[in-house]
């Protein structure tokens, strides 16, 4: 199953949910067969306002896809690069990005087969094989390409995407802290991805067990007094999408530049890091030495 570039409309649409779900048949979700395309395109509407913009145009989207596919082996290892380009070519706002048809058109009419081949669990030899419905059309932490792009939107540190690359290297980071709501207080996100890249966390029971803390304890502690955050520069944010029909394809061999929105205040990291580190000390985890290797399931 492999979409043609040339067969594709030209712009982006809304596949409504409950639209989209009439094509999630067991030959979909299995690989066996294409979702009609006509039938989704006709089923699909308009983007409002989007007039020209070079935002809105499938071609630059399909071939950032067929170069995930084509550049990794191993397709966990497809989001970390993935995640920053499809943020970087699709530049929304997050109202735009809440648009759960948007997501839903990205994977039955633009890339059915990047999410079939992503999402398959192994084995898929065997017909009984399927790929969840939540993976076409679904929520946002688990919608394949709504949770890459929400990772990259959250994780990122201003124009710098690493953090976000730290994020999806780790399936547990996308299976269970891209959900929690305090992952919108960028501190704690940054915190979040710096405990990993320092050590402090290294496998996936500690990633599960510090997503366990950070929402208990967020619900009593106050992040915003603790490590205040002004937040993103909307400005900048909206002149970033406004720049993107003069803007290159993302590069393939390198970070694209995110928006130059503000970057995370430093001392509010700092803070947050302390506090985390205390939180995860007392969190009961087998395998705190880091003999366990950190999880990549699907």
């Amino acid at each position: 199953m492999s979409r043609s570039i040339d067969d594709l409309p030209e712009r982006l649409g809304l596949l409504r949910d409950t639209m989209a779900a009439k094509y999630l048949t067991r030959g979909v979700l299995t690989g066996q067969e294409e979702p009609p395309l006509v039938a989704c395109v006709r089923s699909s509407e308009t983007i409002e306002g989007h007039g020209d913009s070079a935002r809105w145009t499938t071609r630059p989207l399909r071939e950032l896809f067929d170069d995930a596919m084509r550049l990794h082996a191993e397709r966990t290892h497809a989001d970390a690069w993935l995640a920053p380009r499809l943020h970087a070519t699709l530049r929304l706002t997050r109202a735009e990005a809440a648009e759960s048809g948007l997501w839903s058109f990205l994977a039955l009419v633009v890339a059915p087969d990047y999410v079939v081949w992503r999402h398959l669990p192994p084995g898929r030899e065997n017909k009984r094989s399927a790929v969840t419905a939540d993976r076409f059309c679904g929520s946002h932490y688990k919608q394949t390409f709504a949770r890459l792009w929400w990772a990259a939107e959250l994780f990122r540190d201003g124009d710098d995407y690493r953090p976000a690359v730290t994020a999806c290297r780790n399936q547990d980071v996308l299976n269970t802290v891209l959900r929690l709501d305090v992952i919108d207080h960028r501190p704690t996100a940054r915190a979040v991805t710096r405990l990993i890249e320092q050590g402090t966390v290294t496998t996936g029971r500690g990633i599960n067990a510090l997503a366990t803390v950070v929402n208990t304890a967020g619900s009593t502690l106050m992040y915003d007094v603790l490590a205040p955050d002004e937040g993103s520069d909307a400005d900048a944010l909206r002149y970033w999408i406004h720049e993107s029909d003069l803007a290159p394809p993302a590069p393939r061999d390198s970070l694209p530049d995110g928006p130059d929105d503000g970057g995370i205040p430093r001392e509010a990291v700092d803070a947050m890091v302390k506090q985390l580190e205390k939180l995860f000390a007392d969190a009961p985890v087998r395998g705190k030495d880091g003999r366990e290797k950190a999880s990549i399931s699907d």
